[in-house]
C-alpha cells in the first residue's frame, strides 16, 4: 500500500465517520459560522492535508479541534467576538470521547464567570485587554489604535490582568477537584 492510499484509508477510518457529529454539534451550537457546510469541508480538508497524519488516533478530537479553530479565525477576521461565541466553542474544544459532562459544565460556568468579570472592567482596561487577548493584537498595534503610548497601554492591560484575576480567584477554585495554590496564596509565599 502506498502512501496516499494508506492516507486515504487513514481518512475514512479516522476522520470521516465524525463528520456527521460535527455537523450535529454545529447546528446545535445555533450555526456557529453562517456556512456549516463550507466549514465542516475545510476541516475535513485540512484533517486530509495533514503532514503527519500517521500520528493523529483520536479523528473526532482532532477534527472538532480543526473546526474550532476555523471559527475563531473567521471571529478574529470579522471582529465581531462576543464570550458567548467562545461558550459555544468550549463545546467543540471538550468534544473528545474522554471529556465528561461534568469538565464541560465546569468550563462554560469559568468561561461565563470569566465574562462577567471582564464586563465589570472599567472602559479602557476592557477595551485594551479585549484588543490584546481576543483580537490578538501587539501592544504597539493597540497603541497605534488607541492613540495611547506604549506605557500607558501596559499600564492598562496590567490593571485588566489584574483585576481579572482578583475577580475569578475571589471565588475560590470553581470545583472541589480543582483545589489548588489562588492568586492571593501564591502571593503570600512569596
Amino acid at each position: 500500500m502506498n502512501d496516499r492510499e494508506a492516507r486515504l484509508a487513514w481518512f475514512k477510518d479516522v476522520i470521516l465517520p465524525h463528520e456527521a457529529a460535527l455537523r450535529r454539534q454545529l447546528r446545535r451550537e445555533g450555526a456557529v459560522t453562517d456556512d456549516i457546510d463550507d466549514l465542516v469541508a475545510e476541516a475535513l480538508a485540512r484533517a486530509y492535508e495533514l503532514k503527519d497524519w500517521s500520528r493523529v488516533d483520536h479523528g473526532r478530537s482532532y477534527l472538532f479541534s480543526i473546526a474550532c479553530n476555523l471559527v475563531l479565525d473567521a471571529a478574529r477576521r470579522n471582529k465581531v467576538v462576543s464570550f458567548d461565541t467562545f461558550a459555544d466553542l468550549e463545546v467543540l474544544n471538550l468534544a473528545d470521547e474522554s471529556s465528561s459532562v461534568e469538565a464541560m459544565v465546569i468550563a462554560r460556568g469559568e468561561l461565563l464567570r470569566l465574562q462577567k468579570a471582564v464586563d465589570r472592567l472599567p472602559p479602557r482596561p476592557r477595551q485594551v485587554f479585549l484588543m490584546r487577548r481576543v483580537d490578538g493584537l501587539r501592544i504597539e498595534q493597540v497603541a497605534d489604535q488607541l492613540s495611547l503610548s506604549v506605557s500607558t497601554v501596559e499600564k492598562h492591560f496590567t490593571r485588566a490582568m489584574a483585576l481579572l484575576t482578583e475577580a475569578m480567584a475571589e471565588h475560590g477554585p470553581f470545583n472541589a477537584t480543582q483545589r489548588g495554590r489562588t492568586w492571593p496564596s501564591a502571593r503570600k509565599t512569596r
